[in-house]
């Protein structure tokens, strides 16, 4: 029997050791087993849109990835439920080809997008654990596929339309049953368990397991590792609590309304907990309104508390 010793989580590594040029492999490795290529990663960048949204450290965490095709990468963690989650993902990819585009540039030279998304709650209703998006056009009248011409094909430097679309993946990591029929669910089981098995041949699963031990973390390191699982912990009970709350006080109006009530305060509180955060590290109250959504006054009140 194998053992598996437990390793740093995905989002801190993302975080912290995977943007080292020296620990590209490893990004590398699931970039190429979820794409079926070969994928080399030139730079690691960072998203204008992004940085608005940088004291929000709970529920998400993204890379953006260029490669060696020019192409856009992003990967994106989500733990928390998030209802809009889909038109979220559409909102970044878009703003990322908008970000990429220079002044009087051609069409013909926007940059392919590919949106790769690891959620950890039950996003949609499906029962497979990895989605592929792509967009095609499909003949109302005769069924048919469009396709790119001749030409078309030699500017695009593709057959498909589709792979001149952004390309978005979803992997509902919780939905996965912990048996690894091929090298992209070995990387699934990583990232559900934290944990890579000693037969598992996936590329970069092997630098992974190297580089993400978390006896090889700094004591200060390892404090800061144990804090943010903490926020994470917070995070997701604050949510379930402001979620059952709001359930039970929708009761008498109904059982749809009462989920709609709570999922809203939870929204609410997250924005709150963001603003102390945000205040703490010295921000300004109009910024944090800005970042939050929340009101001026509330920022301001809120600070009289920090």
């Amino acid at each position: 029997m194998s053992y598996e010793r437990k390793l740093i989580s995905f989002d801190w590594a993302l975080k912290r050791i995977l943007r080292q040029k020296a620990n590209f492999t490893i990004l590398e490795g699931f970039l190429s087993e979820l794409l079926h290529e070969d994928i080399k990663i030139k730079q690691i960048l960072e998203s204008e849109s992004n940085r608005l949204y940088k004291e929000n450290k709970a529920n998400r965490v993204d890379m953006m990835v260029e490669n060696s095709k020019n192409e856009l990468i992003i990967v994106e963690i989500q733990h928390e439920t998030e209802y809009d989650y889909l038109q979220r993902i559409l909102f970044g990819a878009s703003m990322l080809l908008v970000e990429h585009m220079e002044k009087a540039m051609p069409y013909s030279k926007i940059r392919k997008i590919i949106s790769i998304s690891l959620v950890y709650f039950d996003l949609g209703q499906g029962a497979d654990y990895v989605y592929r998006g792509t967009t095609e056009f499909i003949g109302l009248n005769k069924n048919d596929v469009l396709k790119l011409n001749t030409t078309q094909q030699e500017l695009y430097k593709t057959e498909k339309i589709s792979d001149i679309y952004p390309e978005y993946y979803i992997l509902k990591i919780n939905r996965f049953d912990d048996v690894a029929r091929n090298t992209i669910d070995q990387w699934i089981y990583f990232l559900k368990n934290e944990k890579i098995k000693d037969d598992f041949t996936a590329r970069g699963l092997k630098e992974a397991k190297e580089e993400l031990d978390i006896m090889k973390l700094s004591d200060q390191e390892r404090r800061e590792y144990e804090d943010y699982l903490e926020s994470l912990h917070y995070q997701s009970s604050m949510y379930e609590s402001s979620y059952k709350v709001g359930e039970m006080k929708g009761e008498k109006k109904g059982r749809i309304e009462g989920k709609e009530e709570g999922w809203q305060e939870g929204k609410i509180e997250e924005k709150r907990e963001v603003a102390r955060k945000s205040l703490k590290e010295g921000l300004s109250i109009e910024v944090v309104a800005k970042i939050t959504g929340l009101s001026a006054k509330e920022v301001e009140t809120l600070a009289v508390g920090v």
